[in-house]
């Protein structure tokens, strides 16, 4: 208990530590269009694996409204490839910014 209670009045007799928080960064007054298309240009994967993964659902849907199970069900498995490549294209974004940043 001797060492325990020599490092809590070391702490006592030293100063406080600054409860300043770091300061956020930030950005000027964006609309959903303009933030939409900068997140764009910086990573185009991403909205075109979105895309694809929407159409490749819907297209789904649609095969099995009509009852071709057999094409629902490859379009399905179609689906979760898009989204994977979608996902991929997104960390590789964000990947590349955070390197981009580093610099």
């Amino acid at each position: 208990t001797g060492k325990g209670l020599a490092v809590t009045l070391a702490m006592a007799a030293g100063p406080p530590p600054p409860l300043e928080p770091i300061p956020l960064p930030t950005f000027p007054e964006e609309g959903f269009s303009e933030k939409f298309l900068r997140k764009t240009r910086e990573n185009p994967l991403v909205p075109l694996g979105c895309l694809c993964t929407v159409s490749v659902l819907v297209y789904g849907i649609i095969c099995f409204k009509k009852g071709n199970t057999r094409r629902s069900q490859l379009m399905m498995r179609a689906r979760v490839i898009a989204q994977g490549c979608t996902f991929a294209a997104l960390l590789g974004g964000m990947v590349a910014t955070a390197m981009k940043s580093r610099q």
